[in-house]
């Protein structure tokens, strides 16, 4: 599929000039053919731009990021597991004071 970023960037681009859904699009079908975003995404992103969204980027997520997971924390774990192939999830989350989560 086309880059699906460059599409979301010309749906903006038509919704700022007054386009309607329909006609964006047309125009996307037109531009890039097979590769084109469905009418379903296409208005739903019309739709975000109409709600007042700026971003491009597909990136809803809330919340803070993800921190658990560096290279330092998986060398540790990596280590204990080495050393003690028995060790549980929960012995290496009690002993390095990372989540479960990060564990696993």
């Amino acid at each position: 599929m086309a880059d699906l970023r460059e599409q979301r960037v010309c749906i903006k681009f038509c919704f700022k000039l007054g386009k309607t859904a329909a006609e964006t699009h047309q125009m996307l079908k037109q531009a890039f053919g097979e590769n084109s975003l469905g009418q379903t995404k296409t208005y739903n992103w019309y739709k975000r731009f109409k709600n007042g969204r700026t971003l491009t980027d597909d990136h809803d997520r809330s919340g803070r990021p993800s921190t658990g997971k560096t290279p330092e924390n998986v060398a540790k774990v990596r280590n204990l597991i080495l050393q003690d192939h028995r060790l549980t999830i929960q012995d290496l989350y009690n002993t390095l004071g990372l989540s479960y989560g990060t564990c696993q």
